[in-house]
């Protein structure tokens, strides 16, 4: 019974750090005009600075103050 309780156990645990593995945060990414832009800075051809601006801040999520 003891060998039980302990798979039991690491099969909780690994499904546990799977779950909160999985609530992280990734950063932004690029939209595909700017992803062209910073190819095009790279390479040395001129830019449009529109493309380069960030884009806008997405509006709140009431859920959000959980995950930060």
């Amino acid at each position: 019974m003891t060998a039980r309780h302990l798979a039991l156990f690491l099969i909780f645990l690994a499904g546990t750090a799977t779950t909160l593995s999985a609530c992280a945060r990734r950063a932004d990414l690029d939209t595909p005009s700017q992803a062209r832009a910073r190819a095009a800075v790279d390479a040395g051809e001129e830019v449009d600075p529109a493309d380069l601006q960030p884009p806008k801040p997405d509006s709140p999520f009431i859920l959000d103050k959980l995950i930060e």
